[in-house]
């Protein structure tokens, strides 16, 4: 899963977004998964990445919910 951009995440559409921020959501549930079992990360910086993108995501898809006027 690559970490996208702000400019890319502009380019995708509602469902593209939302299919990304689940799979982004449950790649950072095995992470946690792998923290909590004691086990020791590939990447440390990954979890942090991930987090970042999921609100990247989410910023996006509040500003096009408050574009269309349903607030």
């Amino acid at each position: 899963m690559a970490i996208l951009k702000m400019d890319e995440i502009r380019k995708m559409s509602d469902a593209e977004l939302r299919e990304e921020l689940r799979e982004l959501s449950m790649e950072l549930l095995r992470e946690r998964t792998k923290i909590a079992a004691g086990g020791a990360l590939e990447n440390p910086g990954r979890v942090r990445e991930i987090r970042r993108t999921i609100a990247r995501i989410k910023t996006v898809l509040e500003e096009r919910r408050r574009a269309h006027g349903s607030l």
